[in-house]
């Protein structure tokens, strides 16, 4: 019993490693079991620091992961996204949500090497120590510190612009919902930067655009066109938090083409849209019922 309530107490820390690590919800969930199961096989009393060791646990597994999940991504049908968090379907509500689980950021993060992206998250996101890292990533303290330091370098120079303000995000949000709606091609142009950028990840499953969409004016028609779509099969728009910041879900009633929007809000205005689709991506999610 004294495991389990040690091992309760981490959980959502460790989910919010692994999911940040592995951009996956099930990998995630998938990883905490496996630790689970590890540390219930552990000797009473053999751990001195249950939370490092936790943390070691899980991050090593998705270190694992990460290697055949890259060669997956690459032969991936468009865009690959991770799969979002809405509010309210899973244990990442109960932890800080940051810049760090941002769907743009962690779409960053694909393009740094498992190592760098291991060491970036745990160094920079959780704050564990060097020596730690190592034991996860199989290298020196000293390396370990020069791939976090790569790892950093790229995220401060390709991670997008955003706003903290959460009105400022929420009023742009509104704004485009309001002008997609109401086919407002003006009102899309007004609240769109001119580069904004529109990412969509239907996996191959379902019709999604296979490249990014840019500049204003062709994401402006495109949206046009989806709310259309979105008005004639009375699909409900629901208002809800995408990975920690302001973001919609669309639910189609007949449970085929529901969709989550994630957006970046750069001074007031939209500078990317992250669309996932694919319906694999979709399933953790308790749509109805959101």
């Amino acid at each position: 019993m004294a495991e389990l309530v040690e091992f309760e107490q981490q959980r959502d820390r460790l989910w919010a490693v692994a999911y940040r690590i592995t951009g996956s919800v099930a990998d995630a969930d998938d990883a905490v079991q496996e630790t689970w199961l590890r540390w219930q096989a552990l000797p009473g009393d053999e751990v001195a620091d249950p939370r490092a060791y936790l943390t070691t646990v899980v991050s090593r597994i998705c270190y694992d992961l990460l290697g055949s999940a890259r060669v997956r991504r690459e032969a991936y049908i468009g865009p690959w996204l991770p799969e979002p968090v809405v509010a309210g379907d899973g244990p990442e509500d109960r932890v800080t949500l940051d810049e760090s689980v941002g769907l743009a950021l962690l779409t960053v993060l694909e393009r740094l090497t498992p190592a760098e992206r291991t060491a970036f998250i745990l160094h920079d996101v959780f704050s564990v120590p060097f020596p730690e890292i190592a034991e996860v990533v199989g290298r020196s303290p000293g390396a370990v510190r020069q791939l976090a330091s790569r790892g950093r370098k790229r995220v401060r120079a390709e991670a997008p612009r955003r706003s903290v303000d959460r009105g400022e995000h929420r009023r742009a949000v509104d704004a485009f919902l309001s002008a997609v709606m109401g086919g407002d091609l003006d009102g899309l142009l007004e609240i769109l930067d001119p580069e904004v950028v529109w990412r969509s990840d239907g996996g191959g499953k379902v019709v999604a655009s296979r490249v990014p969409i840019l500049g204003n004016e062709q994401v402006a028609r495109f949206a046009q066109r989806l709310g259309r779509g979105f008005d004639e099969l009375s699909m409900a728009v629901l208002r809800r938090d995408v990975n920690g910041a302001p973001g919609l879900v669309i639910v189609d009633p007949a449970g085929e083409r529901s969709v989550v929007f994630a957006f970046t809000v750069h001074h007031g205005r939209i500078t990317a849209i992250d669309v996932v689709v694919n319906p694999d991506k979709l399933r953790h999610l308790d749509l109805p019922n959101l």
